[in-house]
């Protein structure tokens, strides 16, 4: 079940780069549009959850879902929608990836937590991949705005390794909670934070904007990238560690590039399907002691159950 959903979620947010950007150069405000995706889908999966009486009210007011919120929707999110005005979708994805490694690194020098040369190793080999696979379509720009698109989105990956760190003590110390309902939470408060930031940065003015594409890229986002990918982030969160499925913005160039390929016959090089190998190769040695972790879990679940089914 997590590799099926580990899959799944990497579709998801391998997508999602090109739609922001496609919102974005709709003429949509960056804050606003990040902020009103995160409100509506977080309260559409937090009513669903409280209509089927698996979430209690009271997780709406703990200071805990604000923090959480904030790090891992705020700070991620208004740094890369801002960014993606001056950046294209693939230097957001490249950049973006450094998560993992900024993960990786946090529990080293933070958390204290040992690392193992093949974990350090696969991380920079993985990240490799992604330079070889995104660098031959990117184009730099000559203005400091691009720089500093840059640099925003770097800024925004230190957020989500902090959130991502911290959401997992958060759904340790809430074991009775939902981690859907957490992520619905935590979602309604960056939203409210994105949109609030607007709210005194943006001007809320309609001209110019290109409807189809601006409501396209909300419904996808909010509905797809938000309500599906973003839970299943924190159920694949909830039964691995914080770095697994972290590891999706890896993948998530390769998705990048076959859709340029597939949707406007974009060239893919031998260097590109070399970044691709890279890429898998680094997954697959950053993660070897996850997944013997899942499968002794898995044998252990049979053995207390017997012949009763293990429930996912």
């Amino acid at each position: 079940m997590v590799a099926v959903a580990f899959t799944v979620m990497c579709l998801i947010f391998g997508t999602t780069f090109l739609a922001i950007k496609i919102g974005v150069e709709a003429g949509m405000p960056p804050f606003l549009s990040a902020g009103l995706r995160f409100i509506i889908a977080g309260a559409l999966m937090f009513a669903w959850m409280w209509m089927k009486g698996k979430v209690n009210l009271s997780l709406l007011w703990r200071k805990e879902m604000l923090l959480t919120g904030a790090g891992l929707t705020f700070g991620t999110f208004a740094t890369l929608y801002w960014a993606e005005q001056y950046v294209s979708s693939g230097v957001g994805a490249i950049l973006s990836a450094t998560g993992p490694l900024m993960i990786m690194v946090m529990q080293t020098a933070l958390l204290r937590q040992k690392t193992s040369a093949r974990m350090i190793a696969g991380c920079l080999i993985g990240f490799a991949g992604v330079i070889l696979v995104v660098l031959p379509g990117v184009s730099i720009g000559g203005n400091s705005l691009w720089l500093w698109g840059c640099i925003a989105v770097l800024v925004g990956e230190v957020c989500y390794s902090a959130g991502a760190l911290y959401s997992k003590k958060v759904i340790n110390q809430f074991k009775e909670a939902n981690p859907v309902a957490i992520n619905a939470v935590q979602m309604m408060y960056g939203g409210l934070l994105l949109s609030a930031l607007s709210a005194v940065t943006e001007s809320w003015n309609t001209t110019g904007l290109d409807w189809v594409p601006a409501v396209s890229s909300m419904i996808y986002l909010t509905l797809i990238g938000s309500m599906v990918g973003h839970s299943l982030f924190y159920w694949i969160m909830s039964r691995t560690n914080p770095l697994f499925p972290a590891t999706w913005l890896y993948i998530s160039p390769p998705i990048a590039v076959g859709l340029g390929a597939v949707l406007y016959n974009e060239h893919v090089s031998w260097i590109t399907w070399l970044g691709v190998a890279l890429i898998v190769s680094g997954l697959l040695a950053m993660n070897e002691k996850v997944m013997g972790w899942l499968g002794k879990r898995s044998r252990s679940n049979r053995m207390v159950q017997g012949s009763k089914p293990v429930v996912k």
